[in-house]
């Protein structure tokens, strides 16, 4: 565990989440969904493992990426290389859109039955768009969560303060007493503690020890301690 992003003499009242790689990641992947809509456009026999490499590459060279829709489609463009064909992009956007092009990882929903349990307040903090909201009502997962601060909507990306700050207003909780959960080191780590929260990093990908937690079961504990 992170013990140096968590304050022992604050007591947590809430729980705030990132969304993608979080609670759920492209499904199979970027790549596969990529390929298979490509493929009904003409653009066929194309590597999902390519374009997952050609994807990565263009996501990370990113700066203030604002999740709007005309960024995500020269995102698009720049991934395949070309003009995309009439009607690729509008069908590729709302792929993602749907529960299918998405998988929850195992210890989600277990771990949110038992904060739903314990009466746990709970919010969602994502860089995403105005596809977030009915995608995780489709995928079950809104009924968990009393308070959404999404990007797009708010105008701040991540780790802007602004994003974490309008959560904690919506909650009307001290930031110190929220924990937030996410994968960025700077998007969630460094932009909730700047914003006065607590924050832990999930490693989902990683093999050797990190600080941090590798599973959302790994948070039992810490609402042991904390809630009671």
């Amino acid at each position: 565990m992170a013990a140096q992003t968590l304050n022992h003499t604050a007591r947590i009242q809430a729980i705030s989440f990132d969304v993608g790689s979080t609670l759920i990641e492209p499904w199979p992947s970027v790549g596969h969904v990529y390929a298979e809509v490509a493929g009904r456009h003409g653009l066929k026999n194309l590597s999902p493992q390519q374009l997952n490499a050609r994807f990565k590459n263009a996501w990370r060279a990113r700066q203030n990426f604002r999740h709007s829709r005309n960024e995500w489609d020269e995102l698009v463009t720049e991934v395949f290389g070309r003009s995309n064909p009439p009607g690729f992009f509008a069908e590729l956007y709302e792929r993602f859109a749907e529960p299918e092009a998405w998988h929850i990882y195992e210890d989600v929903v277990p771990m949110l039955d038992l904060l739903a349990a314990r009466k746990i307040r709970l919010a969602i903090i994502s860089n995403w768009d105005e596809r977030l909201r009915p995608l995780l009502h489709k995928l079950k997962l809104d009924q968990y969560f009393e308070a959404f601060a999404i990007s797009l909507e708010i105008g701040f990306p991540k780790p802007s303060p602004v994003i974490f700050q309008h959560a904690a207003r919506a909650l009307n909780l001290p930031p110190s007493s929220i924990l937030h959960v996410g994968d960025s080191p700077e998007m969630d780590v460094t932009g909730a503690t700047a914003a006065g929260f607590q924050a832990l990093q999930i490693h989902r990908q990683a093999t050797a020890e990190n600080d941090g937690i590798h599973s959302l079961a790994e948070l039992a504990a810490i609402i042991d301690q904390s809630f009671n």
